[in-house]
């Protein structure tokens, strides 16, 4: 079975689908073009200038932020984000309102996330605009990607508002994006370095570095720049931790084992500027080799499963801009590959082999018309292929076709955005007897997104959406055992209704180079909303650390509320106060069978209430940070009785910052800048679990040291 024959099938299905698609390209943009041209006709020959230019006094001002999108996302950046104690991406999403991070413990463990409980595969995580995939169980585990090259991390829920963007940017519940660091140069400086190094807490060990060089510019005198970084991290995972069995008076002290981890991640970048766009070309990779520590149970005190994974994926991504009309290009190839050992005890060469290639290639284009009005089509293209060397494991492929057409409205009280996405989905297998694949007809989603700014003069808005989103289960859902998994497609209605008040203070005196303000920015906002899941695809933990149970929930209704606030503030000259507190409130429940025994109760791994916060005080060249984590009661089973029930926990958290320059002479400018930080993580030794019967590290700390030049 090859790609020739899944592809003619696929366009025996959905050809004119496409066809259509073709046809609206081509008509938008023949719009486009016109109006261009009837534009160029009705502006007047230039007339000499004749007005007179006057030199005004400085001015004050204080407003609201503009932005391009209808609705803006939260938001993680600069220094906000340096200074919340974190090792990775998936720490830091924890300070995100609706957020629930799954953490299988230790720095090894699996980390995925989880928005408003609609699943972590409901869960978009894109890289620099182009969506993340992973080959062990249709997750991203975020504990793979560091901080060090992150300029920024936005969370989106329903999706990103903005107009050009690829056709799978439509298809998720909510969004993360992760931006990485474009290189800035200073004047007359041609590269940026920087390097790491962090140690602390089970063995820990990891050395990191970023280059950055400007390497002039080509023919058409357009700058180019290249980026590249490394890291290496080491950890022996050993920690102890408490382990009490349901209905046993007396705990246990033990120390959890093989959860060591090792690994390697690399990344090289080539970006450069168009005249009125961008472009950039990337490669990412990443090497592992880690215990899977496994669950605790009673007489069940270690696991010897171990993994090797390397993550490997290449992608461009070209944007070009013109008056009315502007593109996008992404393209990607992805290979991820895992090497799972169910028990090194019996023998180190029985192991099982996954290995799955991703092709993807998305091409956007929007038009404005007019100011108050902007258009956008946008279509992706995705083969996918998984091979493993277990027994009866037939080869699998599937073919993704995306499709969708989006239009916004602008006024000055009021934005309006509305889209459909359109799906196609078609799987194939070589040896279709061993399992049936799944077959699914043609989905079209809607969405509409507005937002109302009815006060001139006051930054108060208030937006909504609504949201139909449809996702088939992944290879890894339904492919991953020789037990094969009959899950349904997955439906999800969205409703959401909030406000917002955002607040920015840019009055600044210049000649001291201090605020006039004591606030300086204010972000409040808060959310409500309902969500209705058709056949919820829930991931269980079973027996096996590798391969979880897959289940479909039948009714799934999902009511909450979230509150988020960002307040900056200059106490006096040089201390400034920065605080970052969300709460999130959802209610969660099985609806799906009356006669059931869990008829209305929690799904699994869904608290009713989390809290976290974040305290950065800063003056001059030091800032203490203070972090808070509260989730609230759950269970990990479908029945709500006491030995599924997972107790709440909090966690607090505090890091020390000093930064210093090295006093260098003039001919060896610019000079170093060093910043030395040490954390301690769970000040007040919680011994909890995010997954039951799989412990969290007690206190711990690590120390870093990083020089820029």
């Amino acid at each position: 079975m090859n790609i020739t024959l899944i592809f003619q099938s696929f366009m025996e299905k959905y050809g004119k689908y496409f066809f259509i698609i073709c046809v609206l390209f081509c008509v938008q943009n023949s719009l486009c073009q016109q109006i261009d041209t009837a534009g160029a006709r009705l502006i007047a020959p230039l007339q000499p200038d004749t007005a007179q230019s006057y030199a005004l006094s400085e001015i004050q001002v204080t407003g609201k932020k503009v932005t391009a999108e209808v609705i803006p996302p939260r938001k993680l950046a600069g220094e906000t984000l340096k200074n919340l104690s974190t090792l990775s991406v998936a720490d830091a999403v924890r300070f995100f309102s609706g957020i629930q991070v799954k953490d299988y413990g230790g720095i090894g463990g699996l980390k995925t996330i989880n928005i408003r409980s609609m699943g972590t595969n409901q869960m978009g995580v894109f890289y620099d605009g182009i969506q993340l995939g992973n080959a062990q169980n249709g997750q991203v585990d975020l504990g793979r990607f560091s901080l060090d090259n992150i300029e920024s991390i936005s969370l989106y829920n329903g999706q990103k508002s903005s107009m050009l963007q690829s056709a799978k940017d439509y298809g998720s519940a909510g969004t993360i994006y992760i931006q990485t660091a474009r290189p800035q140069f200073t004047e007359n400086k041609h590269f940026n370095f920087s390097a790491k190094l962090k140690s602390g807490s089970f063995g820990l060990i990891n050395p990191s570095f970023l280059w950055q060089q400007k390497m002039g510019r080509d023919a058409a005198r357009h700058d180019v720049s290249t980026s590249f970084s490394a890291e290496f991290l080491h950890s022996n995972g050993r920690y102890k931790f408490h382990f009490k069995p349901y209905l046993v008076a007396k705990d246990t002290v033990l120390t959890r084992v093989n959860a060591d981890i090792t690994s390697l991640r690399t990344e090289a970048a080539l970006f450069g500027n168009v005249k009125d766009g961008e472009w950039k070309i990337q490669f990412y990779n990443y090497h592992s080799e880690r215990g899977l520590a496994g669950h605790i149970a009673k007489y069940i005190y270690q696991h010897t499963d171990r993994q090797n994974d390397n993550n490997f994926f290449t992608q461009a991504g070209f944007r070009k801009n013109f008056k009315k009309y502007a593109f996008l290009i992404n393209v990607k190839y992805a290979n991820d590959f895992i090497r799972y050992f169910p028990d090194r005890r019996l023998s180190d060469t029985t192991f099982n082999d996954y290995r799955q290639n991703e092709v993807y290639f998305s091409f956007a284009n929007s038009c404005r018309p007019f100011q108050f009005w902007e258009m956008a089509l946008s279509a992706d293209l995705q083969y996918n292929t998984l091979a493993s060397n277990v027994q009866n494991f037939a080869f699998t492929q599937r073919l993704t076709g995306l499709a969708a057409f989006s239009t916004s409205f602008k006024w000055r009280i009021a934005k309006i955005q509305a889209s459909v996405l359109g799906t196609f989905v078609g799987d194939r297998r070589s040896n279709a007897r061993i399992a049936p694949v799944m077959s699914q007809k043609p989905q079209f989603t809607p969405a509409i997104t507005t937002v109302l700014s009815p006060f001139k003069h006051f930054p108060l808005d208030f937006r909504a959406f609504c949201k139909r989103i449809f996702r088939m289960p992944t290879f890894n859902d339904l492919y991953y055992s020789q037990v094969q998994s009959y899950l349904k497609p997955e439906f999800v209605q969205q409703y959401d209704f909030g406000a917002e008040y955002i607040l920015y203070n840019d009055r600044r005196d210049k000649t001291r180079l201090v605020s006039t303000s004591v606030l300086q920015n204010l972000n409040i906002s808060a959310d409500i909303y309902y969500n209705f899941v058709e056949n919820k695809i829930a991931a269980v933990p079973a027996n096996d650390a590798f391969r979880w149970q897959m289940m479909n929930l039948g009714k799934v209704k999902i009511f909450g509320a979230d509150i988020s606030a960002d307040i900056e503030l200059a106490l006096a000259k040089n201390w400034n106060l920065n605080i970052l507190a969300n709460y999130s409130y959802q209610d969660a429940r099985d609806f799906s069978d009356k006669n059931d025994s869990f008829y209305k109760n929690l799904i699994p791994y869904s608290p009713q209430h989390c809290a976290t916060a974040a305290v950065n005080l800063a003056c001059k060249k030091i800032r203490f940070n203070y972090c808070f984590l509260f989730t609230g009661e759950r269970y990990n089973g479908r029945d709500n009785i006491p030995a599924n029930y997972v107790a709440p926990f909090q966690t607090h958290d505090i890091s020390v910052a000093c930064t210093f320059k090295i006093p260098v002479r003039a001919s060896f400018k610019p000079s170093p800048t060093i910043t030395i930080n040490a954390d301690i993580n769970n000040i007040f030794n919680q011994h909890y679990e995010v997954v039951l019967n799989y412990p969290m590290p007690n206190t711990n700390f690590k120390i870093g040291v990083k020089v820029e030049i």
